[in-house]
């Protein structure tokens, strides 16, 4: 951790409820998507070199955690979440020597890797898997396996062992014809469920996660980690099989019955998680796991994240980012101020006593939030708008994630064909719900696709104005593995790294304000001005300190809210604004009439 840039929290204020306070309550993490982030070797594709090359980076934006995406052996069904081989790292990235490297050169900069860890499913390229399909093997009950419904051809449409649709699209059954039997998946049909139920899968998961972190890591990021314990009845059917005592649900728009409801937070995953805390974290210094948590409302958050129940650290909840969705994903309804409010504000006060939030608005499964809420039209609007939801986060209680080219202003990609989408989910949706189900037209799916879908935030980091965007060489040979946003030529590092106006200079600033103040890191979080259309406000405390922080996170102007002028009184001097999405002596003014500019946001010392 980059101990030179942060300070170290005293006792006396409280983080999470752990004394010590651990040393993430002030940390920053910066997600890596490694094929995206820098080529080296001129393949198209990022790799772990590439990363070591771009660590001085970091290091100058001064986060002190870097979270890789996958970078394990896979086939690549998903972008790496369908892993083949844990203990190895795949060609397309480079070699474990590589990663030991990035590990060392890391840590000499005072720079923590955590890895994204998948263990809900693996690839069905893994050996594992592939030994499981025999039924006299060891592994034969490492996966849901099920027969075919009674009555029903195998491998025949209505012989699924029940009707849970796949969140990739189609059927959550796949039929293997050597073993006669069908896997359940909840993601892609390469993707099967590992099941929990089975101590020996728990055992092996656990030595795998020890060889890593003995091999230096800090800890794991957990993908789907709350989908790991299933809703069984008592004789151990899933809802819908026959016989089950569980009913499925009932059916929906593309054809198929909802598994979320019985896959997530189940019975069993305190249980898991306090085994797993046991068996790989006890006893070890310096770490932090984070789990994805689809599923988990703010109070299960509260109670999985307080230390005394030793279960994880943090947790990544989603509440926050389905307000733009209706009922399907692919439903988009326009962004309200008071409907992200509710969601922040639920989150918030649910761990003000114990637990700890994690604080993202984009990663690699979310758009680019300058696109998706604010606004990236043109440049001032996208620079004014991508300071206000990065002045909004940060400030809040938690541990705030960034993006990879979150903090240089990066946009959607703006694809206008399914031809330039490389993301399985969103070219299945498609297929599921225009061309299978018809649920939905090919005009409106493109639009939430260009709005919502996985790969706006996986287009080539933007370095430079060079072709290709310095990602990789500019006389590479092979052109990078998915497009590259044309406005690269306005938007990236090389032209925002000495700007201090600059969204990176205020990235900068933001982290900073984290390392350093305590009342940002840990004080008290209080919601002011509950009910305003464009305003999201709160204060932040700290014994006899604090901060007040409004923001305008919409196009027009707003008015101030009657309690923030209230807290305000006569205005506010130069020396009170420790923080302005435009500058000082703009939001004194502004506040000194009583209203505040599109996209205008102040972090003021009361």
């Amino acid at each position: 951790m980059t101990d030179f840039n942060r300070s170290t929290l005293p006792d006396t204020v409280r983080s999470n409820g752990a004394t010590p306070n651990p040393w993430w309550a002030n940390a920053v993490v910066y997600q890596v998507y490694p094929r995206s982030f820098q080529d080296t070797n001129g393949d198209g594709i990022g790799d772990l070199k590439g990363i070591t090359s771009r660590l001085d980076y970091l290091a100058d934006l001064g986060v002190d955690v870097v979270w890789l995406s996958p970078v394990y052996r896979s086939p690549q069904d998903d972008n790496g979440y369908d892993i083949s081989d844990y203990q190895d790292i795949d060609p397309l990235f480079g070699t474990l020597e590589d990663m030991d490297e990035l590990l060392a050169e890391a840590h000499r900069r005072g720079l923590k890797i955590v890895m994204d860890l998948v263990v809900n499913h693996t690839s069905d390229e893994h050996a594992w898997f592939q030994a499981s399909r025999d039924k006299d093997d060891p592994h034969a009950d490492w996966y849901w396996w099920r027969p075919a419904r009674p009555g029903h051809e195998p491998g025949t449409p209505g012989a699924e062992p029940n009707r849970w649709g796949s969140y990739f699209g189609g059927s959550a059954w796949q039929y293997d014809p050597k073993r006669g039997e069908y896997y359940l998946h909840q993601f892609s049909r390469k993707q099967p469920d590992l099941n929990w139920e089975n101590p020996e899968v728990r055992k092996a998961v656990y030595r795998m996660m020890n060889w890593w972190m003995d091999r230096g890591i800090d800890g794991f990021r957990m993908d789907v980690i709350t989908l790991i314990s299933k809703h069984l009845d008592s004789h151990g059917r899933l809802p819908g099989e026959v016989g089950s005592e569980l009913s499925e649900g009932e059916m929906g728009e593309e054809g198929y019955t909802d598994a979320s409801p019985f896959c997530s937070d189940g019975p069993r995953l305190d249980e898991f998680l306090a085994e797993m805390r046991r068996e790989v974290f006890e006893g070890r210094e310096g770490y932090m796991n984070v789990g994805e948590a689809p599923g988990i409302t703010p109070d299960r958050n509260e109670f999985i994240t307080d230390p005394d129940h030793r279960e994880l650290d943090m947790l990544f909840l989603f509440d926050h980012v389905g307000i733009d969705q209706e009922g399907s994903k692919w439903n988009t309804v326009p962004f309200e101020v008071r409907n992200l409010r509710a969601r922040l504000a639920a989150q918030q006060e649910a761990v003000k006593d114990a637990g700890w939030a994690s604080l993202f608005f984009c990663n690699h499964d979310q758009p680019r939030v300058v696109s998706r809420w604010g606004n990236d039209t043109d440049r001032e609007s996208r620079e004014l708008s991508a300071k206000a939801f990065g002045m909004l986060l940060h400030m809040h209680r938690g541990t705030p994630y960034i993006y990879e080219g979150e903090e240089l202003g990066m946009t959607n990609a703006h694809f206008t064909t399914l031809e330039q989408y490389r993301d399985l989910e969103s070219i299945n949706a498609y297929r599921q719900r225009v061309e299978e189900a018809k649920c939905q037209s090919s005009e409106s799916m493109m639009a939430a696709l260009a709005l919502i879908g996985r790969d706006n935030a996986r287009t080539p980091m933007q370095w430079d104005a060079s072709r290709y965007a310095g990602f990789t060489a500019p006389d590479a040979a092979t052109e990078p593995w998915i497009g590259v946003n044309p406005n690269h030529v306005e938007i990236n590092a090389a032209e925002e790294f000495d700007d201090p106006d600059s969204v990176y200079g205020f990235y900068k600033k933001l982290i900073a304000m984290r390392h350093n103040n305590a009342t940002v890191a840990t004080g008290e979080w209080n919601l002011v001005a509950a009910d305003s259309e464009q305003v999201y406000s709160f204060t932040r405390t700290s014994g006899d300190d604090t901060i007040l922080v409004i923001v305008n996170l919409t196009d027009k102007s707003a008015g101030l809210p009657g309690e923030v002028a209230e807290l305000l009184g006569d205005g506010v001097a130069e020396s009170q604004i420790l923080l302005s999405t435009y500058d000082v002596a703009h939001s004194v003014k502004s506040i000194a009439r009583g209203e505040l500019a599109r996209w205008e946001g102040v972090v003021i010392q009361l």
